[in-house]
């Protein structure tokens, strides 16, 4: 049961992930699975690693996750519990099989007068009964009965009867109809739809976060070798400016410049090697391989943050995929579809109760238990009919609960117009994020492009006496901060681009994967 929502899981990864285009028609899938990973097909596995270090290129930890994350493992039990719920409220109509049994003994006495002495009689009465019945949608419950009794005592002779029977009841007002006494039942199958678009929502945040973070690890590592390689720079000058001042080129002083910025240097590289551990630790949770010792293994990466050729879409195109795909908002929308249902139960709910009610059966008598199934075509029979009813003075319970639902309906239809607001800022925010990080990239690598120059000519100028260790170190440190600056911009632009496409509910479509809960949900007006 755990495994059952993978059961409705197919995950394909179309080739090149940086061609991002989406016109509202998925792509043809070239990777499935159609099971629990132990059940894959050979073909879609994920390179198994036992032990040590992982090599994945983003497709490859998207697909880890899916397999493996033990977060959506337990997301995968909502959708099977609740459509337990289901079964409950379709075994309402479901028939019923009972019986029963019993046995009487009676010890009495009889006065009469034409005994001068009272009778003692004792009397033995048993009895068994088996019946079907049965509850169906429009309110009317249906049984039919089979019995048998024996009676004997110490006066009279042994006496069996045989009874068949039938009867029905049928609600005349509250009760009646399908259209009320399947609500729950259809309730339960939305609640059930509601899961599913829930377990949508967590798989689109997984891969959100896998993609995000795989970014991060990227990122934290080009960091790591951007600080390695400015320490050795100056390292390099640091030595350049010990022979200048050996032969009496530069003063002592200026010494000072560069060994501050080797620690810095040096200081920088201890915080980034922090980072990348704690971003491996993460991208290790999500993707949670196969293996021992977890926490221990490497990961390298295949993939490194480029720039991709995306073009966008006016960002009302991506509003309005939104307000189709977006999970919480098709969540929302069944919820009220809830709502409604709700409010026929309640109203009906507002009805007296008023059954009319049939009982018919025919009995056979004789002293054998053969004979009186025999004479049950005989002309014994019993006939009963009749009218309950029932209603509360002023009703308040039911009224309460019809007020309530149609509150609650209300509440719901305002929270579908207030979530579509809030939906629609959050993706014009995004897309103004997208745009706003593609523009810093390209500023990024003018502005690195100007910081080597500018450290070049400074170098130049130190070496010819006509600058000074701290200007040199200035700019080498300015340098720096361009170099991470031009790598975090493309890795932050990779993010963004993942953050406006969970936000408008495609990322799973444009990543090649289907999942339960894409259909939109279309409210009845």
């Amino acid at each position: 049961m755990k495994h059952t929502i993978l059961l409705l899981l197919v995950i394909a990864f179309v080739s090149g992930m940086e061609a991002e285009a989406f016109d509202g028609v998925q792509a043809p899938p070239v990777y499935e699975l159609k099971g629990a990973p132990s059940a894959q097909s050979a073909a879609m596995k994920t390179p198994a690693w036992d032990s040590g270090s992982i090599e994945v290129t983003i497709e490859e930890a998207i697909l880890l996750a899916l397999e493996n994350n033990r977060s959506l493992r337990v997301e995968q039990f909502n959708p099977p519990i609740q459509r337990t719920f289901e079964e409950q409220e379709q075994a309402v109509f479901d028939p019923v099989l009972s019986g029963s049994a019993q046995y009487s003994r009676q010890k009495e006495l009889f006065r009469s007068r034409a005994l001068s002495n009272p009778i003692e009689d004792t009397e033995n009465l048993g009895a068994g009964r088996v019946g079907v019945s049965k509850f169906s949608s429009t309110g009317t419950s249906v049984e039919v009965d089979i019995s048998e009794e024996r009676s004997w005592s110490d006066l009279f002779s042994d006496q069996y009867a045989s009874r068949a029977g039938f009867s029905v009841t049928q609600a005349l007002l509250r009760g009646k109809g399908t259209e009320v006494n399947l609500a729950t039942l259809h309730q339960a199958q939305l609640a059930t739809k509601i899961s599913e678009y829930e377990f949508r929502s967590f798989a689109e945040s997984l891969v959100g976060a896998v993609e995000e973070s795989y970014w991060d690890y990227a990122l934290a590592r080009r960091q790591i070798e951007i600080f390695e390689e400015s320490l050795k720079v100056a390292e390099q000058q640091l030595g350049e400016i010990e022979e200048m001042i050996s032969v009496g080129r530069l003063a002592e002083t200026e010494v000072i410049a560069a060994q501050a910025e080797i620690a810095a240097q040096r200081q920088a590289l201890i915080a980034a090697r922090g980072t990348f551990e704690t971003t491996r630790l993460r991208l290790l949770r999500l993707l949670n391989p196969r293996g021992s010792e977890l926490w221990d293994r490497g990961v390298r990466l295949k993939h490194e943050p480029r720039l991709p050729e995306v073009v966008l879409d006016p960002a009302k195109t991506h509003v309005d995929i939104a307000l189709k795909l977006r999970p919480d908002l098709n969540q929302a929308k069944l919820g009220l579809l809830s709502n409604d249902l709700e409010i026929v139960k309640t109203k009906n709910g507002l009805l007296p109760r008023m059954d009319f009610f049939v009982s018919l059966g025919k009995t056979g008598y004789a002293d054998s238990f053969g004979s009186s199934v025999s004479n049950i075509t005989d002309h014994y029979y019993d006939a009963l009919a009749g009218v309950t009813f029932q209603y509360p003075f002023r009703n308040r319970d039911a009224r309460a609960r019809h007020e309530r639902s149609i509150l609650g309906r209300d509440q719901a239809s305002e929270a579908i117009g207030n979530l579509e607001q809030l939906i629609e800022v959050e993706v014009r925010t995004g897309y103004i994020e997208v745009t706003s990080a593609r523009e810093q990239v390209q500023a990024s690598r003018a502005t690195l492009k100007l910081q080597e120059e500018k450290l070049r000519i400074e170098t130049e100028k130190l070496r010819v006496g006509r600058s000074t260790a701290f200007l040199v170190s200035q700019a080498q440190r300015d340098l720096l901060s361009s170099q991470i600056a031009e790598i975090s911009a493309v890795a932050n632009y990779l993010k963004a681009l993942v953050t406006l496409y969970r936000l408008e509910g495609s990322l799973l479509e444009r990543r090649g994967i289907v999942a339960p809960g894409r259909d939109t949900v279309a409210l009845t007006p």
